[in-house]
């Protein structure tokens, strides 16, 4: 009997914000200096790396515990479950629930038990807590809830990547205009003939990377504003991704004892679109391959960067055949990868 995801659910906010929005921004370098450039080559350029053309924000009144219920009511629906057999909640985020208009994240009480109460589930033996990993977090939320099924503890857990990343950004950063929010969820539960979670990978390196991503200050130094924002090194991060995250997809694979040939798609974490690309050419060239045709399923040209939302969303558009031409089988053999701050990393092998 295998464990298995048997429902997915995403919310995505109504509010696209297109590329012409930053039209009007100033844009700073690191130090407080204006970027010399127009912005039209600044967003044509940061376009053609990231591949974002637009990406969603949260409505004003939605916050990211108010988008992870979202998610999770078509979770719980898709699995045809009742809600009070949920046995564990696990929320992955990394800001709590960030009001519009306001700077300070509230996390009292978890947003986890936020979405039980939303939920109202009255069993108080269904656990609800966070998972603070950055990007991965979803993915590790899933392996953690595959632990717990596996020793016997759990037989069914609800798993959400939620964020609302557009609260927390700096606008004169350009790397503002990656951010974007969301929602993804999925219930985990041991069952025969819906698919099997076969093995996973996980790894925090920290010995000099744990600060590629962190909270700062604004780039404009004039400013009085004392709210810090998400920053990062976006050129530590690209190679850090590119030198782990293929060798960890390709540990998970070898344990998974399925050849590379199976696979027929990979998840993978949307952060950026010419990084993806070349974690998974990297990928296969660790096999000797090249990378096959139509492998890497990808929403971040419409939806942007958000975090622990990328991969549950991704996922539950490609089952429920809303993403062009990319679809899953049943029996299929497919990877989930992330890389994101801590510096964290990991892989699933899932056959569907």
């Amino acid at each position: 009997m295998g464990i298995a995801i048997t429902g997915t659910g995403s919310f995505l906010p109504s509010l696209k914000v297109d590329n012409s929005r930053f039209d009007n921004h100033t844009f700073l370098n690191s130090d407080g200096s204006v970027i010399n450039a127009p912005n039209s080559t600044i967003i044509d350029k940061f376009k053609s790396i990231t591949g974002i053309a637009e990406r969603r924000y949260a409505e004003s009144d939605l916050n990211t515990s108010d988008l992870g219920y979202l998610a999770s009511q078509k979770a719980i629906e898709d699995a045809g479950i009742d809600k009070e057999t949920l046995d564990y909640i696990i929320f992955a985020h990394n800001f709590g629930d960030v009001r519009s208009g306001q700077s300070q994240g509230d996390t009292l009480p978890s947003l986890a038990t936020r979405v039980k109460h939303k939920l109202g589930i009255k069993n108080p033996k269904c656990v609800a807590y966070d998972m603070l990993f950055g990007c991965p977090g979803w993915i590790e939320g899933v392996i953690q809830a595959h632990a717990y099924i596996k020793s016997g503890i759990a037989k069914r857990c609800l798993v959400i990547g939620a964020e609302t990343l557009s609260r927390v950004v700096d606008d004169y950063d350009r790397d503002s205009m990656i951010y974007a929010d969301g929602a993804g969820a999925a219930i985990i539960e041991q069952c025969e003939g819906k698919g099997e979670l076969l093995t996973h990978e996980s790894a925090t390196h920290a010995n000099g990377e744990a600060y590629y991503l962190f909270f700062g200050d604004s780039y404009q130094t004039e400013s009085q504003d004392d709210r810090r924002f998400i920053k990062m090194y976006g050129r530590k991060i690209y190679e850090f991704a590119l030198t782990h995250v293929p060798i960890a997809m390709k540990e998970c694979l070898d344990k998974s004892g399925k050849d590379i040939s199976e696979v027929k798609k990979i998840f993978i974490h949307q952060a950026n679109e010419k990084m993806d690309e070349a974690i998974v050419q990297r990928f296969y060239e660790l096999h000797g391959l090249q990378t096959p045709k139509n492998i890497m399923p990808m929403n971040i040209n419409k939806l942007g960067n958000s975090s622990v939302a990328t991969i549950p969303t991704l996922y539950d558009m490609v089952k429920h055949n809303r993403l062009g031409d990319h679809s899953i089988d049943k029996g299929d053999t497919i990877i989930f990868a992330s890389v994101g701050a801590g510096m964290n990393i990991n892989a699933i092998i899932y056959q569907v």
